[in-house]
């Protein structure tokens, strides 16, 4: 039998922020809501100690924080999300009011039923294109209640901290499709 051709469910999504500069955490939700819509839910500042990758960029101190967004998006819009927080990413640097060459690094996905996907402008064989030189990966895969890693999943991804973060952002989402009148992220 013909596989039929379906809409993809909208999904959730999710924007990490990471930086050394305390201000730039205190602010960036503004902009965030401004280019996303409202914030439904925030994790806690969270310490970011797994590698050493971003300190000659970012300088030492770097946290992380996830923001979840009340509206809903279609999966083929977060390539265009992407583009958008490099933009944004890209802007904060050309102010030069800090020090370091990378003040910010907002790296946005999704999450729906069954997993969490981020996006990247960097090839691996994990990675599959989308367009406008942005690839996505299935970084997390939720089952028997948990979420379950792959190999190449990063290690703060794997911790419990993030974790029971993004177990709230799927409970929230599966609670907002219930609800059937889901409002939809529209790109400005």
């Amino acid at each position: 039998m013909l596989g039929q051709i379906s809409k993809p469910k909208p999904v959730n999504l999710l924007i990490g922020v990471l930086t050394s500069i305390p201000e730039i955490l205190r602010e960036i939700d503004k902009t965030l809501e401004e280019y996303f819509g409202p914030i439904d839910l925030k994790s806690d500042i969270l310490p970011f100690h797994f590698t050493d990758y971003y300190t000659g960029e970012m300088g030492k101190g770097i946290q992380r924080q996830f923001y979840s967004f009340e509206k809903l998006i279609l999966p083929d819009e977060i390539a265009a999300i992407k583009v958008q927080t490099n933009a944004l990413e890209e802007f904060v640097a050309s102010l030069k009011q800090y020090a370091m060459k990378r003040p910010v690094n907002i790296d946005p996905g999704y999450i729906n039923e069954s997993r969490l996907i981020l996006v990247s402008t960097k090839d691996f064989s994990h990675r599959i294109y989308l367009r406008d030189g942005i690839y996505a990966e299935v970084t997390l895969n939720y089952r028997r209640g948990r979420y379950e890693s792959f190999p190449w999943t990063f290690p703060d991804y794997q911790s419990p901290d993030y974790q029971n973060f993004f177990l709230l952002v799927r409970e929230l989402y599966v609670k907002k499709l219930k609800k059937r009148n889901h409002i939809l992220w529209k790109r400005p």
